[in-house]
């Protein structure tokens, strides 16, 4: 089972009263070796010391090599024993503390103590600083010696114990506990022990989300009875990264935002994730994306990759007109242009050319629908026909407004849809990676062709589910739960 338990020395310190969660003696925690067989929870250890060889050092190494989750690992609790060895983090905390300091109309005027709890601090108007303490070392709370003057500095930092505090830092500890621990989709009561966790980094502002929130809690109602426990996290949540088994971004991704850092930092804890760097690098750019496919001869439309104004001439020569030109990292029809004539292309171009060295000229394919085959781990699992906006070309049509119109869709079972279509979906996915892609494609008179592979494809349980119902969230989390239980 996946839950949190909460590690004291004293009852005095953190009592059942302060937490919904369970709560152990850390002296109970080191004895009890058969006591979580087959649970896996997440350990927020709250010992009085972390020094080299206590009883809180030891219980953060136990839970490590009983595979719990444990905030802080021993790692972070000797990164924090010496200014030596975390001041390289220094000079990027230090920036983001003057800035928020800055930003306060009425900043502390004397050195001061700043408490910050799993991320929140104290004091309001540190947010920001907070929030990269905590990603830089997760601790439960850390009491940072603060020296004002033309450029704030930090004097120390030092881990903190709930014991001793002030009733005021008691109350701001235990609401930032219970802000960390909680959970905002639920699935239904399960006899199936919830031995995983899934992370959904999720935006609920996002006008175009991959997946709605609605399907977001069908994917967790689906997950409790497979064992998983799939918990929403967002941006802020990076420093929680490390308390997860696996992670899903169902944010639009870039390879210039914290989608890119979520994808990262789950790498380097050793997570399956979807997606993952390699595929949104690869996937999120057409220039990449038009070689590969040349390269593996598999069809796309005529391309020419244009590198200043002076190319436009060969790819009206080439491609003729219409045209579409492509900026690289486009995403839900965004950064896609048809033009009609040499005039349009050359003012388009070079109003695009100050925003990145390279276009994408491609041949204008008008079609009803365009075909997007969703294929996970090498192996289609759904295939639906997006239908092209009312009296558009695309199918989201973007209005200057900042409003949107989309299309249509009909999705139908894989063992149905034209066997061409899978076979060079499956194929060209194959080039980029081993994860969940969706492959749009292009069918006329002439063939098929791929138009686009989307590391980020939308799910939904009504759209890219129609024809799977739950089977589309069961195989989605199969291809986690391979992954983990491998390990």
């Amino acid at each position: 089972m996946t839950d949190w338990l909460i590690l004291t020395e004293s009852r005095k310190d953190i009592d059942h009263t302060d937490t919904p969660h369970k709560v152990l003696s850390v002296r109970d925690y080191l004895s009890a070796a058969g006591l979580f067989d087959g649970l896996r929870p997440v350990v927020i250890n709250l010992a009085r010391s972390y020094a080299y060889q206590s009883a809180g050092y030891y219980a953060s190494l136990l839970a490590e090599a009983r595979g719990h989750r444990v905030i802080p690992t021993v790692q972070t609790m000797l990164e924090l024993s010496r200014k030596g060895l975390y001041a390289s983090a220094l000079p990027e905390l230090e920036e983001a503390l003057n800035r928020d300091r800055n930003r306060k109309t009425e900043p502390e005027q004397e050195s001061f103590t700043l408490l910050v709890a799993f991320g929140r601090p104290s004091v309001a108007g540190y947010e920001k600083f907070a929030r990269l303490l905590f990603d830089w070392f997760r601790c439960p709370m850390i009491a940072i010696e603060v020296d004002t003057g033309e450029w704030t500095r930090i004097r120390t930092l030092k881990p903190v114990s709930p014991k001793g505090l002030s009733t005021e830092d008691r109350e701001f500890f235990t609401q930032a506990m219970a802000a960390h621990c909680r959970r905002s989709w639920t699935g239904p009561k399960s006899k199936t022990p919830l031995r995983w966790s899934l992370a959904v980094l999720h935006n609920p502002k996002e006008a175009m989300p991959p997946t709605q929130i609605s399907s977001l809690k069908r994917l967790a109602s689906v997950g409790a009875k497979m064992g998983i426990e799939v918990e929403p996290i967002q941006q802020k949540d990076l420093p929680r990264v490390a308390e997860f088994d696996a992670l899903f971004i169902r944010e639009t991704t870039s390879v210039n935002d914290h989608t890119f850092r979520f994808a990262r930092r789950a790498e380097q804890e050793g997570m399956p994730v979807i997606d993952d760097t390699m595929s949104m690098i690869r996937c999120t750019n057409k220039v990449f994306l038009k070689e590969m496919m040349e390269g593996a001869k598999l069809p796309i439309p005529k391309s020419i990759v244009m590198s200043s104004v002076g190319g436009l001439t060969k790819a009206a020569d080439t491609i003729g007109f219409p045209m579409v030109v492509k900026i690289p990292d486009g995403s839900f029809s965004r950064g896609v242009h048809k033009v009609n004539d040499l005039d349009a292309l050359t003012s388009l171009s070079t109003d695009l050319f100050h925003k990145t060295d390279l276009l994408l000229a491609q041949e204008f394919m008008p079609t009803d629908f365009d075909w997007r085959v969703g294929v996970l781990g090498g192996k289609p699992l759904y295939v639906s026909q997006y239908l092209m906006a009312r009296k558009h070309w695309q199918i989201v049509h973007h209005k200057a407004d900042g409003k949107f119109d989309e299309g249509g869709f009909k999705t139908i079972p894989v063992e149905q849809a034209p066997a061409e279509v899978v076979d060079i979906a499956v194929k060209a996915a194959a080039k980029m990676g081993d994860g969940l892609y969706g492959v749009d494609l292009k069918q006329n008179a002439d063939g098929v062709f791929v138009i686009e592979i989307n590391d980020n494809p939308n799910l939904d349980t009504n759209i890219e589910g129609a024809a799977l119902g739950d089977e589309l969230w069961r195989r989605l989390l199969g291809w986690f739960l391979e992954r983990l239980e491998a390990k």
